[in-house]
């Protein structure tokens, strides 16, 4: 071990090496500062993008993107459509094996789909369509429509907010509204729960028993081959420690680098600073709509025209080259990016801000913010969101945690006085959020939304007429009429996009195009 590694050890900012570790050659092993601590293990109860990074190592989809968002079979073997397209029929594929050598079967598929439905975005937009999921034999099972839907593999290899991970069906009949705490997947990696230390490691082995699909990698699609025996993650909040780490050798991917020390990390010797999504990423703030003031929306209006996303995004990001304006719910240069409706917003009026927000009957009331510096950006964003609002008479109570926690606290439904909010700044990635199936933001069907919980059935009616369209055409058509409706609500402030760049030791090669990082198909050499 190096003097640096053993002295950041020894200040307990990175683990020493396990005798696992040491036992392997180190082209073998990958050492990873993911951009913040895994708290919650389970990727249907949560969206947030470390628990996707995670369900992604151990778990597997029926379906997964490819590098251009398309969907291609991964658990599945073959599948066909009835003529009426109201019946599909699947068959997975021979050999797939729970991490606890039990194999995978249409059971596990049909209870692992149920939950999932009754926890996420697209999957709640797949049940309105489900008339139901049925086991055939073991390996095949049939989905049935109350009406045509020609998403369903894109839904089924869905990459964003909560995925469809398929579990053991004794951990899918877990109640949807509490966490599967088990991790028995069927994926490339094993987690390695007994060397799992939260706040400082997580660790992930190779699965022996994983057989790869034969077609080459691209996106989350095709062959999962792992190169490597082992991943650890190790949890570095302090920007400039990560930054010396790489440098120093001492880990060999920086998954999220801070925008201002990308300069100097740009220019050490032996380190590369490459990008790994195709879209841009999308930086939003998310009020609470189920409590004052924000549960009117001309509260929330005022909360659009108090801001000013530039403020944002050079506190985020830095240098413009890294970000830009955009008053898009679906991602501005997607294929969905239309900014109809958001022309009213581009810049802050903040005299109307204090009138709508005067009218929404706002009088001085405690508003809670909630946010943390372990992810550097949304921090400092926090701290604009916050100034932004005081301008307007809004009493802020800026409250800073760590990640994890502001992340738990997300999920309360109560008002502040029982540990409530009021708002957070976040990001997501672009593939999330560029098409009006996907992003969880702009999902307002009430109890069956994102944190935040926006209801509002107009938008939610033409969020279903993007899904029914025809055609094309009438499917941008019906984008843009959604987009002028979330316009007017408001179920948050698009705050900008931006390109979130990795850093890599320049003899580690294999990095994916895909929603977030994945671990597949790299080496070291």
């Amino acid at each position: 071990m190096t003097r640096f590694r053993l002295a950041l050890a020894l200040l307990g900012l990175i683990p020493l090496a396990s005798p696992q570790a040491q036992d392997l050659p180190p082209d073998r092993v990958l050492r990873v500062a993911p951009h913040a601590d895994l708290r919650t293990l389970d990727p249907v109860f949560a969206s947030i993008v470390i628990t996707r990074m995670h369900g992604l190592m151990i778990y597997e989809t029926l379906f997964a993107w490819d590098s251009k968002l398309q969907p291609h079979p991964q658990m599945v073997d073959s599948f066909s459509t009835a003529p009426d397209g109201l019946s599909w029929t699947f068959t997975l594929r021979p050999g797939l094996l729970f991490h606890d050598g039990q194999p995978v079967t249409s059971r596990d598929v049909v209870a692992s789909l149920k939950r999932w439905m009754a926890r996420d975005t697209v999957g709640g937009k797949l049940a309105e369509y489900a008339a139901g999921l049925e086991v055939v034999d073991a390996r095949s099972f049939v989905l049935r429509l109350n009406r045509p839907m020609g998403l369903v593999p894109f839904a089924l290899g869905s990459a964003v907010g909560q995925i469809p991970v398929i579990m053991r069906e004794s951990d899918a009949a877990t109640d949807p509204m509490r966490p599967v705490t088990t991790t028995i997947g069927s994926g490339p990696f094993r987690f390695n729960r007994e060397e799992w230390r939260s706040g400082a490691r997580v660790v992930y082995d190779r699965n022996p028993d994983y057989r790869p699909r034969a077609e080459p990698a691209d996106g989350l699609a095709g062959g999962r081959v792992v190169k490597l025996d082992r991943v650890e993650w190790t949890i570095m909040p302090d920007p400039a420690t990560a930054a010396a780490a790489l440098q120093a050798g001492e880990i060999d991917i920086w998954e999220q680098p801070s925008q201002d020390l990308l300069p100097v990390v740009a220019r050490a010797r032996g380190v590369a600073v490459d990008r790994y999504a195709s879209l841009p990423n999308q930086a939003m703030l998310r009020p609470n709509h189920l409590f004052p003031p924000f549960n009117d929306p001309r509260a929330r209006l005022a909360m659009a025209l108090a801001t000013d996303q530039g403020d944002f995004l050079a506190a985020g990001f830095g240098d413009e080259q890294w970000w830009k304006r955009c008053g898009s719910y679906f991602v501005c240069g997607s294929p969905n990016g239309t900014e109809a409706g958001a022309e009213p917003y581009a810049a802050p009026d903040l005299d109307r801000a204090r009138r709508l927000l005067a009218e929404s009957g706002y009088k001085g009331e405690r508003v809670v913010l909630n946010s943390s510096y372990d992810i550097a950006p949304i921090g400092r964003m926090a701290e604009v969101a916050a100034e932004s609002l005081r301008r307007i008479g809004m009493n802020v109570d800026l409250q800073f945690a760590d990640w994890g926690t502001v992340t738990t606290r997300q999920a309360n439904r109560g008002p502040v006085s029982e540990g409530g909010w009021n708002l957070f700044v976040t990001t997501a990635s672009g593939a999330t959020m560029q098409s009006p199936v996907t992003n969880i933001g702009t999902n307002m069907g009430c109890d069956r939304a994102w944190s935040g919980w926006p209801c509002d059935g107009e938008a939610e009616r033409l969020r279903g007429a993007v899904v029914d369209a025809p055609d094309e055409a009438a499917r941008q058509a019906a984008t843009a009429a959604l987009h002028r409706r979330l316009a007017e609500v408001q179920p948050y402030r698009v705050l900008g996009q931006y390109d979130q760049p990795y850093a890599r030791r320049a003899n580690v090669s294999g990095v994916l195009n895909a929603p977030v990082m994945v671990f597949w198909n790299i080496e070291k050499k």
